[in-house]
């Protein structure tokens, strides 16, 4: 049988990682904010909203507004940096999807560094 412990989180955490992985391949692009191309903190906030999730605009801002967790779920974000600089959207497994920089599309990349990891 299935567990009784579906909840919200794991609803949207779905939705996320699949908006999310629905757009790899999308180019990067300086203030995008839509699949004609995104930066980073354009494409989480894109991709948090077709979940029903309405985050800030910025990494930064993205980082204060969350909470912060130190055992990241799938769905959840990735900062780099504290303010932040740069988001990504956790996949799992050690990997982001993530919208990196001009002249890249988005792709799943493994987690390098010391990470921040935010939910909402």
């Amino acid at each position: 049988t299935r567990s009784s412990r579906t909840s919200t989180r794991s609803v949207s955490s779905s939705s996320v990682l699949s908006t999310a992985s629905n757009l790899v391949g999308t180019p990067y692009r300086s203030g995008g904010t839509t699949p004609s191309g995104f930066d980073c903190s354009g494409f989480t906030q894109y991709v948090y909203r077709k979940a029903g999730i309405n985050i800030p605009r910025t990494a930064s801002a993205q980082q204060s507004a969350a909470r912060r967790v130190y055992t990241p779920q799938p769905g959840d974000l990735v900062f780099s940096g504290f303010p932040a600089y740069h988001v990504s959207i956790y996949a799992g497994n050690g990997y982001e999807v993530s919208a990196r920089m001009p002249g890249t599309v988005i792709v799943t990349k493994k987690i390098y560094g010391y990470k921040s990891y935010g939910r909402f």
